[in-house]
């Protein structure tokens, strides 16, 4: 009789400590939306923006993800994919809820996995806007965040929400706090530079020079050109993204050029390669080729060899604080000598996620896998900044004299 006393009591200790943690929570998300949700979430479906995620909640919180779309990070970040395969036991069996952007969503998979949540980005979000009164007849709560923004306010409240799912708000708040801290001193070094706004131009260059991709307006890249003080020439002709004229391109004359690739980028033989296992040469070379359009070669972004190459999948995403320094270093040189963007980069990952990457994440045209000192060219030493003008010897200065007499 005392023993089963003792172990009734024992279990009602066991699940008053339970119940103690669990807890129904009203998350505020990015749509101003109030959600009930039943915190920790033991089982997640989640849309995107899974590093940050992990970051948020610790790589051993995603083993509470039941759901992905597989797609966006097996198929088109497969570096990324490959590195937390093997840190990551469930993620090779992850279930899978289709692509938004393709049409292939399966609301029916999503129900199956009988989520405690479902996670999505706002423009997935407000795609599926439709599918809403389902998930709300099936009682499951639907949290919208959203990094693509690229706004601070988005992407700490973001941060904060899958802490706040997860349980992990201690750890959440620290990320978003790091996040917001570092973009404040890239903007009161901007700030302080006291200098006009470069122009600058970024594109995503997955179609190889032949043809001009994506570039962007209000959000991603362009959000982030906004951020740090760049006069971004795409900002009137494209809301959020899609290609510009190549004409209008030329006659805006960018001071700073910014190509953008993925690992993808390699099953081309010339679209633009950034990112885990990309060698530095074939990055350069892929980067160059874009300085070969016509009429390229008289932008004062290619005469003065600031032509840059980015990891696209560093946007969007907590990790972009790297990128926003690169993009200011880019813009302001004299302002950010002592930042280096990539340790910043590697240090995050260090810090808050599972995996080490290794491969080019930031370059400067002619500068291997960094940025050139003193942003010098290194394929036309006659070359200067906007902001650092070059002395030139007498020997120089007669060499250009014979060029431009002959010109």
């Amino acid at each position: 009789m005392r023993a089963i006393i003792r172990a009734t009591l024992a279990t009602a200790v066991l699940m008053t400590a339970v119940n103690a943690q669990a807890e129904i929570k009203t998350i505020h998300d990015v749509l101003g939306r109030d959600v009930k949700v039943d915190v920790p979430a033991k089982r997640v479906v989640l849309g995107f923006y899974y590093p940050d995620y992990i970051a948020a909640t610790g790589s051993e919180n995603f083993g509470n993800v039941v759901g992905i779309s597989r797609e966006f990070w097996e198929s088109f970040n497969p570096g990324s994919w490959a590195l937390y395969s093997q840190k990551l036991p469930n993620l090779q069996n992850i279930g899978d809820i289709g692509n938004v952007d393709r049409g292939t969503f399966s609301l029916e998979k999503t129900l199956a996995m009988k989520p405690d949540v479902v996670v999505l980005a706002k423009w997935q979000y407000d795609t599926l806007k439709a599918e809403m009164p389902r998930f709300e007849a099936a009682n499951i709560p639907v949290v919208v965040v959203d990094y693509n923004d690229q706004s601070v306010v988005n992407h700490t409240n973001s941060t904060k929400i899958f802490g706040q799912i997860a349980g992990t708000e201690e750890r959440a708040n620290q990320a978003a706090q790091e996040y917001a801290d570092g973009i404040a001193d890239i903007q009161k070094r901007v700030q302080a530079a006291k200098s006009p706004k470069p122009k600058i131009y970024i594109e995503f260059g997955d179609k190889g020079p032949q043809e001009h991709s994506f570039t962007f307006g209000k959000n991603m890249w362009g959000a982030i050109a906004d951020t740090v003080g760049g006069d971004n020439i795409s900002k009137p002709f494209v809301e959020n993204w899609g290609p510009i004229n190549p004409e209008q391109l030329l006659v805006s004359k960018p001071d700073v050029i910014i190509i953008s690739g993925t690992e993808v980028g390699m099953k081309q033989t010339n679209a633009m390669a950034m990112g885990i296992d990309i060698d530095a040469d074939e990055a350069q070379r892929r980067l160059k080729g874009f300085t070969t359009r016509n009429g390229w070669e008289n932008l004062p972004a290619v005469k003065n060899n600031r032509v840059y190459g980015i990891y696209h999948t560093a946007s969007r995403s907590l990790s972009d604080l790297a990128s926003a320094q690169f993009m200011a270093k880019a813009l302001y040189p004299e302002a950010f000598t002592d930042v280096d963007p990539e340790k910043t980069y590697l240090d995050f990952h260090e810090k808050y996620l599972p995996v080490k990457p290794n491969g080019t994440f930031f370059i400067q045209l002619g500068c291997g896998a960094s940025i050139c000192k003193d942003n010098v060219s290194t394929t036309d030493q006659s070359a200067t900044t906007t902001s650092s003008p070059q002395i030139l010897s007498w020997w120089n200065k007669l060499v250009n004299w014979m060029r431009n007499l002959f010109a």
